[in-house]
């Protein structure tokens, strides 16, 4: 059976569309419908880059530009959710992890898809696209203890642990469930005999179905960071395991400081990530021009506005996952354009509705909620029509499945309770009047248990949320934690049973609709932990019509397809979403900061001091 780059499952052409195709900002790409807040005049591009040319932003078209040394401190609000790449599914940990391993493809910061990074080529997919072939680099070498080349085997090991219980990845039953002899999600270690490794630099991967396009789609996020077995396994064993937290080994031209075990000392949860230039670092072939000498991101800056202004005043930092508060972008765009960037995220913005249990199993309820709800307040928060529009729907612009979905409108003519995103009381009450409530408003007698980010804009669009709910008749709790406390704690485990997540927001794996979809609102994908459903949706008609789309590999018909999913998820009113956005960071004025398009944070191996 013919192998090929050129003769894919797909064709090339969509090929090249799943592995990124305007990935890390499609979605804000005026050529597709476009809104006030996305179209330019006479074709200059969206509002957004008109305000940001000149800014850092413009970094991003000479990212090597910059000069080798010094020491760069980043602010960031909280943690990362996970440093092992195993379970990490955060895109600002993945622009860590960028830095301090290698894994088979990689997101430079001046191009919309990945390329090879570990790997030695682009993959091979077979036409059947149940056979996926990728060749590795020689030389690649882990730091101490391990202290050996990279082969093809410790990429195998990286994906197999991540469907175990003590690793739980989020994303490996999704894109990787139809590996031959692929184990369920949340089990025992288990050898996948679909992953075969003839040689320390290949790696095939057999698949049961057709999928192999989204698999190799898949290979440019963290799983694909190669682990050393012998060094992994005993920490692998740990419940949850420790690798990446405790110890660790890294490939990159950066690690985490580290004693001679490879013991993580320069990690302390919740704090600081020390990351240091890796001296074992073997650059075969790498794209990376690693211009900083040390890294050293502080945790516990959850006020943004003081963050942001200790940033500009200082030298030598950077933001981290916090954004500029949208009351100073305005001024910030006319006194520190500079020291801003901004790229569009690729994805969307919405509040998550808990719709397994009370009140929000009820679709009446939850139609009432989004209906008169104002979601234009809560895109203020993030900067405004300036910063993204409505989102009426879950696929961006820019990607295959937005113009198939009626582009920025959506289905409102459809789906009434969406059909003003300022928020309308009288349609509210219809469908409160409908879930059996007289009065129009919410009569249930419980307490929703709110959990959400504590730094703005989401502490903001949180207090928002609980304001307009109480507005509605319903009695709430708002908790306010860290971003990582409230993804590994309470939205990303069923079981805490937090009613409302205010924080929800979720980028492209990569630029294909299924990334949208599947791992948000498939009942399928549901987890104990590292749940990427947060809603809990779980239809089994629509899981099913999700696992059909899977394997529809013809371009207008996949786009059509996933489009039809997209109109059904939305029937559904699991959430509400309010924003397709750009995602701002500023740096001090003596930091030549170029932001990565796919991370959307600055992009620490391009990112240097003036």
């Amino acid at each position: 059976m013919s192998r090929s780059p050129l003769r894919t499952l797909l064709s090339l052409t969509v090929f090249v569309t799943l592995l990124g195709l305007g990935a890390c900002g499609a979605d804000d790409d005026g050529g597709s419908g476009g809104t006030p807040a996305q179209s330019g005049d006479g074709g200059g591009g969206s509002v957004t880059e008109q305000l940001f040319a000149g800014s850092a932003a413009d970094n991003r078209a000479d990212p090597r530009a910059g000069k080798k040394g010094g020491k760069l401190t980043v602010l960031s609000g909280g943690d990362v959710d996970y440093m092992d790449p195993g379970k990490t599914y955060y895109s600002y940990a993945i622009g860590i992890m960028n830095a301090i391993h290698r894994g088979l493809y990689a997101y430079p910061p001046d191009k919309n898809e990945p390329i090879p990074d570990l790997a030695a080529g682009m993959p091979d997919i077979s036409e059947d696209g149940k056979t996926v072939t990728v060749k590795i680099k020689e030389g690649v070498k882990y730091t101490p203890p391990v202290s050996r080349d990279v082969t093809s085997k410790d990429v195998r090991y990286a994906i197999e642990r991540a469907f175990t219980v003590n690793v739980n990845n989020g994303y490996a039953g999704i894109y990787f469930a139809d590996l031959v002899g692929a184990p369920k999600p949340g089990g025992d270690y288990k050898e996948i005999p679909g992953i075969e490794t003839p040689d320390d630099q290949t790696i095939v991967f057999k698949l049961r179905k057709g999928t192999g396009a989204a698999l190799a789609g898949a290979l440019a996020m963290p799983i694909s960071i190669p682990v050393p077995k012998e060094y992994a396994q005993k920490y692998d064993k740990m419940a949850p395991s420790t690798y990446g937290e405790g110890h660790a080994v890294y490939t990159g031209p950066y690690m985490v400081e580290s004693d001679a075990d490879g013991k993580a000392i320069g990690y302390v949860p919740g704090r600081r990530i020390h990351l240091v230039r890796n001296p074992d670092y073997a650059p075969v072939d790498d794209f990376r021009p690693a211009y900083l000498d040390e890294i050293d991101i502080q945790a516990g800056n959850e006020d943004t506005s003081v963050a942001t202004r200790r940033i500009l005043s200082g030298e030598s930092m950077a933001s981290g996952e916090i954004e500029p508060p949208s009351s100073q972008l305005k001024r910030l765009l006319k006194s520190n354009k500079s020291e801003l960037s901004a790229v569009p995220g690729g994805g969307w913005r919405g509040i998550s509705l808990d719709t397994s249990r009370p009140p929000f199993d009820d679709l009446d309820v939850r139609k009432a909620v989004i209906a008169g709800f104002n979601r234009v307040a809560a895109r203020q928060q993030r900067g405004g029509e300036a910063l993204g529009p409505i989102a009426e729907h879950l696929i961006p612009p820019g990607m295959a499945g937005f113009d198939e979905s009626n582009g920025v409108d959506g289905w409102v003519d459809q789906m009434d309770w969406l059909a003003n995103p300022e928020g309308d009381r009288a349609k509210s009450a219809e469908y409160f009047k409908k879930a059996g409530m007289a009065s129009g408003k919410y009569e249930g007698g419980e307490t929703l248990l709110l959990v959400a980010d504590n730094a703005d804009p989401d502490k903001s669009i949180a207090q928002i949320t609980e304001r307009q709910l109480n507005e509605m008749g319903f009695k709430t709790k708002l908790r306010l934690v860290t971003r990582d406390t409230m993804q590994t704690k309470f939205c990303q485990v069923p079981k805490s049973e937090v009613n409302v997540c205010p924080s929800f927001g979720w980028l492209q794996d990569f630029a294909d609709p299924q990334t949208m979809l599947d791992p948000t609102f498939n009942g399928n994908n549901i987890l104990p932990a590292g749940n990427q459903n947060w809603s809990e949706l779980d239809e089994p008609a629509l899981n099913d019509e999700i696992e059909k789309a899977q394997l529809v590999t013809e371009p207008a018909e996949r786009a059509k397809t996933w489009a039809n999913v997209n109109h059904d998820i939305m029937a559904q009113a699991p959430a509400i979403p309010y924003m397709w956005d750009y995602q701002a960071v500023v740096a001090s004025p003596n930091v030549r900061g170029v932001q990565n398009g796919y991370s959307t944070t600055w992009d620490w191996n391009f990112t240097s001091l003036r």
